[in-house]
């Protein structure tokens, strides 16, 4: 058995917990250790480095004089520079007339408070770029043309007469491209493919290309709550059998939100299983989003396809492209939130990011590595926020003092932070609140 086998059975509650503690430990990690090393090129003298906050369980100091040490609470951490008043850099001792007025942040020149306070966000788009590039590199791309691998688990009725190697030239009657899709297939229980075997072409025959079984489950759906797992086949809905993932997907869009029943094999065995479509919000590939009814499951081929390795450099650049389309994604997404053009329920606090992350880790180490990335992602936009208290907000005060040649007033900065705390602090009641009572 292996670990992500056997995480779960430590209990529901203390896997998502231990989950949550250990993807948000590794964010902030990074996201400390940007203010840390910049701060530190920067000639900005760091005193503690925390994972966590509250009483200590471990610290060790450095021969720079920094305390690394990890708290007893680990839901967050912080740098303390030399001067600061608190975790936050907030106010502190400027000593502007001793020797070591340059070595805090309050005395130290602009740019540099500037660019240790960025490198945070910077530092968690990095990560994300990493895990991204390495998820590409591990799992490939297919290889064109593509070409039948394996066999994945699927019951007797979609035995298919295709062989290791063979190179896929048509299903039906489509021409296979990097640029062809199936959409003009015809939704039929078994099909035929012209494939390429020792330098010849033959006809073989299989089930459809796109069978309704779960590649990927979406956390918090309705599938995942009902317990659907990656790898089970729906064999049939409301007793009437399906064999294609389009069928599938037009039984729940004209269910309209009816409680449906499942007919599921999973590994030989048959369950039954009633769930009933959630209506979410979906990106767009030109912006914007559609509503539409879903159990929260994703389909693939019925085999696994040959993949190719890919360069590293081809890696981060995909990975690079798949940052933008987060924090792209992300803003439109919030920005139809804020206008009431889709639900806030596509806004997860604390409680559905620890559910999330159980769910993903539950589906093997690279969904989990990936969810990290896409987290960490989303850490590094949240704190570029303008907000007073966030790395945005101190980034909106450097540029202040860039433009008026003088820092903001302790008066102006404390009401500002308040407000930021108090804003922040309100943010994270209402997602609390829709994580548990609006969109439980």
């Amino acid at each position: 058995m292996d670990l992500t086998q056997l995480l779960p059975q430590l209990g529901g509650g203390l896997f998502t917990l231990l989950m949550f503690v250990v993807s948000l430990s590794i964010i902030v990690a990074i996201h400390e250790y940007g203010h840390y090393i910049v701060g530190r090129w920067s000639g900005i003298h760091a005193e503690v480095f925390s994972i966590g906050f509250g009483p200590v369980l471990f610290a060790r100091t450095d021969k720079r004089g920094t305390v690394w040490q990890i708290a007893a609470l680990p839901f967050g951490g912080y740098v303390k520079f030399l001067g600061d008043a608190n975790a936050a850099s907030v106010g502190g001792t400027d000593v502007a007339e001793g020797r070591d007025a340059r070595h805090t942040m309050l005395g130290a020149p602009l740019w540099a408070r500037a660019a240790t306070v960025a490198a945070g966000p910077i530092f968690n788009f990095i990560l994300a770029i990493v895990l991204f590039a390495g998820f590409i590199m591990v799992t490939g791309s297919p290889r064109v043309p593509m070409t039948y691998a394996a066999e994945v688990a699927l019951p007797p009725a979609y035995a298919s007469d295709m062989l290791p190697g063979d190179e896929i030239i048509k299903i039906g009657d489509i021409t296979m491209s990097p640029e062809e899709g199936l959409d003009g297939l015809p939704v039929t229980d078994r099909v035929d493919y012209t494939v390429r075997r020792n330098g010849e072409e033959i006809v073989v025959q299989g089930p459809y290309p796109l069978p309704p079984r779960a590649s990927g489950v979406t956390p918090r759906s309705a599938a995942d709550d009902a317990g659907l797992k990656i790898g089970d086949v729906i064999t049939a809905v409301d007793g009437t059998p399906v064999f294609a993932f389009q069928q599938l997907v037009d039984v729940v869009n004209a269910a309209d939100g009816r409680s449906l029943d499942l007919t599921v094999w999973r590994s030989g065995d048959t369950l039954d299983i009633t769930l009933s479509p959630r209506r979410m919000d979906l990106p767009l590939p030109n912006g914007g989003f559609e509503t539409r009814w879903l159990i929260g499951i994703t389909g693939d081929l019925f085999f696994e396809a040959a993949t190719d390795r890919v360069a590293p450099w081809r890696a981060v650049w995909l990975g690079m492209q798949q940052l933008w389309m987060t924090i792209t994604t992300s803003l439109s997404a919030l920005s139809h939130i804020v206008t009431g053009a889709i639900s806030t329920c596509n806004l997860s606090g604390p409680v559905g990011i620890a559910q999330t992350s159980a769910t993903m880790a539950s589906q093997g180490a690279t969904s989990y590595v990936l969810f990290i990335g896409m987290l960490s992602a989303a850490v590094g936009l949240l704190n570029l926020f303008p907000i007073p208290v966030l790395d945005g907000g101190h980034l909106v005060f450097h540029a202040y003092e860039a433009v008026t040649r003088r820092k903001p007033s302790d008066r102006a900065l404390n009401v500002l932070m308040m407000a930021g705390v108090a804003l922040i602090g309100t943010m994270m009641v209402f997602a609390i609140l829709n994580d548990l009572v609006l969109c439980p």
